[in-house]
């Protein structure tokens, strides 16, 4: 992946709350698409490898919730976590994260990492298909700054993290502010 890239059309299964269902789980299925995440803003995505996984929980999500407001001031409209877990996965996650900024995006057959050439075998951990870690500065749906851990390979032996830290995409963003 590399500047000037097009993100490719999705349509990820989402569930979202609605309170007008009532009852224990007023939650209804909405189809958000590509277009309906990236257009018309510029965001930070970052993808990796599972919800509820400790460099996961521990210091990516967390590092990037916690940022919101430096990313903001530059210039950012919207972080997005994504992984190959389903909706329901990845909404429990943000719960559980006390999410208020970041949102999350459920790619959960993988297609968008597929099709990005980011979805890697993690049978050494018996995850399946996951993706490699990764983050993107998107302006409107095109890929402005890409950082990917390095090692990308199935069956990868350890975790790499620091190419996709919030540190390192904020450190990015100040240094290549616009004129």
């Amino acid at each position: 992946m590399k500047p000037g890239v097009q993100l490719p059309d999705v349509t990820f299964h989402t569930r979202v709350r609605d309170e007008s269902i009532g009852g224990d789980n007023p939650f209804r299925w909405q189809d958000m698409t590509t277009a309906d995440y990236f257009a018309g803003k510029r965001v930070v995505l970052f993808s990796l490898p599972g919800a509820f996984t400790p460099t996961c929980s521990t210091y990516q999500l967390p590092g990037y919730e916690n940022g919101h407001g430096d990313f903001r001031a530059e210039g950012i409209d919207e972080i997005y976590c994504m992984s190959v877990n389903d909706t329901f996965v990845m909404n429990a996650w943000a719960r559980a994260q006390n999410l208020e900024n970041v949102k999350v995006i459920p790619d959960g057959s993988g297609v968008f990492n597929r099709l990005l050439g980011m979805l890697v075998v993690k049978d050494n951990l018996g995850f399946g298909m996951r993706s490699w870690r990764y983050a993107a500065v998107v302006n409107d749906g095109v890929v402005e700054a890409w950082f990917e851990e390095p090692g990308r390979e199935d069956n990868h032996g350890a975790d790499p993290y620091g190419e996709s830290s919030p540190e390192t995409v904020l450190a990015w963003l100040r240094a290549n502010k616009p004129a």
